[in-house]
């Protein structure tokens, strides 16, 4: 459906030809499950209207982006430019501004988070993504910070032991990192796998949880 609607497919035509039997079935799963609308997702955020901060961080910038209904995206980089590109492309069509003072606390959460002086991040979100992918989003959150699984964990948990590499797909399009803490997944033999915002931030973050999870134990 969701490659249909990507592609500029009408909505009615793609409803029926993936197995729905009406919009209103589709548009009603969609709120329970994705927020967005199909339409919405469909014109790459035409609709909405997106706020975005960039902070600097002990991981280089972070940025952090908003609907009226939660954070749509949280990335990482070394350079603020090029994390503002990337959000311009994947949600071309929507209204996009910069103000560093919306949502202060969100942020300052998440610094506080990569800093190490938080250890879990409850905040309200906006994400797009496959329900497969969502399922997988969902398991990551479940990992308790300083923990690891691996990606054959993960495919276990969610029922599809076979999915290994779409787990792994699934993590690579995470839109809000550290939220949904992707950094916490493994490969089988211990070794840190890829890593979409760079395998050096991979092993800065786990080893801020891991170095955490030892002051803990030494109190």
């Amino acid at each position: 459906m969701k490659q249909r609607l990507q592609s500029g497919e009408e909505i009615a035509h793609a409803v029926y030809e993936t197995g729905y039997g009406s919009s209103s079935q589709l548009y009603e799963k969609a709120s329970k499950q994705q927020r967005m609308t199909p339409k919405t997702y469909q014109q790459a955020g035409k609709t909405i209207s997106i706020v975005y901060a960039i902070a600097p961080c002990p991981l280089g910038y972070l940025l952090v982006a908003t609907t009226e209904k939660g954070i749509c995206a949280v990335k990482l980089g070394n350079e603020a430019d090029k994390l503002e590109h990337i959000l311009n492309q994947e949600f071309h069509q929507a209204h996009i501004i910069r103000d560093d003072h919306t949502h202060k606390e969100w942020i300052q959460a998440i610094l506080d988070f990569i800093a190490g002086g938080e250890t879990h991040l409850d905040l309200p979100l906006d994400v797009r993504g496959t329900a497969f992918q969502k399922q997988v989003w969902e398991a990551l959150q479940k990992i308790p910070y300083s923990e690891t699984r691996t990606y054959t964990d993960i495919a276990r948990n969610i029922a599809k032991p076979q999915a290994v590499r779409a787990v792994g797909n699934a993590c690579g399009a995470n839109p809000i990192a550290l939220i949904v803490p992707c950094h916490r997944v493994l490969r089988s033999d211990g070794s840190l796998g890829g890593y979409r915002w760079g395998i050096e931030r991979k092993q800065k973050l786990l080893t801020q949880e891991s170095k955490f999870l030892k002051d803990g134990s030494n109190t």
